[in-house]
């Protein structure tokens, strides 16, 4: 859907009376959609949830620890998601300048059985990727249902759950017309920090509380060679 998108503006041609300046005519408004471009930039490169999920389900050993593959899968990832958004963002603006839409489908308008086409490769995508996206969150659903309200686990359990999540997403959705505010406050407010933030703190936490950890290994190895002594 993203070749279609980009390939049909391209054969559309460059709109009449285009303007490529800002869209705001403020400083202020104009500083907000900057930072709701990099909201929505974070929510496409989006997913770190779900990253020691599909690491988990690769074989590890110390020999060859599963960190190897899973980094080449991540670039590819990227590299990937690049190809397919990055055509759509320049070649849209190139022909509609900044009257584009948040969705440039919209945009487009014609022909029909082509917006439809990439619209159904849309929902194809959204089918696959969202059974794993939302994985954590059926886990934390199921597991407080059973743990914490004394539900019985169940394949019934676990129907009803995530129909109800996905039916309450869709609802949520479907209520919400300002899909690219939406996407730019969930990209900024929440995917951002767990991507690019939360991580690294994480990491520094965890490589001071190793050191703490060495430089109290030590002083007690001292103290004990000493009392042999």
């Amino acid at each position: 859907y993203s070749t279609i998108a980009w390939s049909a503006s391209a054969a559309k041609g460059v709109k009449e009376n285009v303007e490529y300046g800002y869209k705001a005519k403020s400083t202020a408004g104009t500083v907000f959609n900057f930072f709701s471009a990099l909201g929505e930039v974070a929510f496409a490169y989006a997913g770190h949830n779900v990253v020691l999920e599909i690491q988990a389900t690769i074989p590890s050993t110390p020999e060859k620890p599963s960190k190897g593959p899973m980094w080449k899968g991540v670039v590819v990832a990227y590299i990937v998601v690049a190809l397919c958004y990055f055509p759509v963002a320049l070649v849209g603006y190139w022909m509609f300048g900044n009257s584009v839409e948040d969705n440039i489908l919209e945009t487009l308008e014609k022909p029909a059985w082509l917006i439809a086409t990439a619209n159904m490769f849309v929902v194809i995508h959204v089918i696959g990727s969202y059974q794993i996206y939302a994985m954590p969150v059926f886990d934390m659903m199921e597991t407080v249902l059973v743990k914490k309200m004394n539900f019985r686990p169940s394949w019934y359990l676990r129907f009803v759950v995530r129909n109800f999540y996905v039916a309450a997403t869709m609802f949520v959705g479907m209520t919400f017309p300002f899909f690219g505010g939406l996407l730019a406050f969930f990209g900024g407010f929440a995917f951002a920090p767990t991507t690019y933030f939360v991580t690294s703190l994480r990491n520094m936490a965890c490589h001071i509380q190793t050191k703490e950890i060495q430089l109290v290994l030590v002083d007690q190895l001292g103290k004990y060679q000493q009392l042999n002594i």
